[in-house]
């Protein structure tokens, strides 16, 4: 369906799913099934054992033309962590150039032991899955947002919700963390407005290497971090010894001096 813009640059008219995205993401999961099954488990014992509370997350996002739905992804934070960072991070990345590198990426006290890798791989993304059998997102498409983000749009950022929000994306194999939020956006308006089978196919083929990058790039930066608190660790226990070796030479200094003044007045030699 062709799609009339107003002055806003928000797309007025609705655009009908595409039958083949719904066929391809059918298809995609079924296959993959006997191996996406018993990964979902070992990870969902995983948290389990980890950290007390619910094995999944849920939270409201949106979707397709501004409809809400419920999002279900592995918990990776501790129960009850307080949102309100987030969104003052968000808020940030909104309203700048800053790339839209993640909060743990430079550690964070919420996530759960694991967390970091599972969220570095996409792997707690795996329970939207049941959001796309249900038809509420598809393997490809725009990153689902949280509503305090949604009323934040400009009208014509709204347009890449003319698509349906997916699991992987065109923006997440497209640089992802070292894009712009400005950026993202007008990556996932481009997928609305010209996505095929043969794009969801080729975005689907490039992000496990891209994961994979992810990964290994979150690696770097950890040992990176390590080495660093390590110098510090050093560097503070260095200064500590330097500080007691002046200490214990000064206590020698005054301990000669005060031994000579006591025999000078004794009269020994």
């Amino acid at each position: 369906m062709d799609r009339d813009i107003d002055r806003s640059g928000w797309a007025v008219a609705a655009v009908a799913k595409p039958r083949w995205k719904r066929i391809l993401d059918v298809v995609l999961i079924v296959l993959a099934f006997p191996v996406l099954l018993p990964l979902m488990m070992l990870i969902g014992l995983l948290i389990r054992i980890v950290s007390a509370g619910p094995i999944l997350f849920k939270q409201e996002r949106i979707g397709y033309l501004g409809e809400r739905f419920l999002c279900y992804k592995f918990r990776t934070m501790h129960v009850n962590s307080d949102t309100g960072v987030h969104q003052g991070y968000l808020n940030q990345l909104m309203n700048s150039d800053a790339p839209m590198i993640k909060m743990d990426s430079s550690g964070d006290p919420r996530i759960i032991r694991f967390g970091r890798l599972l969220r570095s791989s996409g792997l707690d993304e795996l329970p939207q899955l049941i959001n796309i059998l249900r038809g509420e997102m598809s393997l490809v498409g725009p990153r689902p947002c949280v509503s305090y983000e949604y009323e934040k749009y400009l009208p014509w950022q709204r347009e890449r919700f003319n698509t349906v929000p997916g699991l992987t994306g065109l923006w997440q194999v497209s640089g992802k963390n070292k894009t712009t939020f400005t950026e993202m956006i007008q990556l996932d308006i481009r997928y609305a407005r010209s996505k095929t089978l043969w794009m969801d196919l080729k975005i689907i083929l490039m992000t496990i290497p891209t994961l994979l990058i992810q990964v290994w790039e979150t690696r770097v930066k950890n040992k990176s971090a390590g080495r660093a608190a390590s110098s510090k660790v050093i560097m503070s226990n260095q200064s500590e010894d330097e500080c007691c070796l002046q200490k214990a030479t000064l206590i020698q200094v005054v301990s000669a001096a005060t031994d000579t003044e006591h025999r000078r007045k004794l009269g020994i030699q």
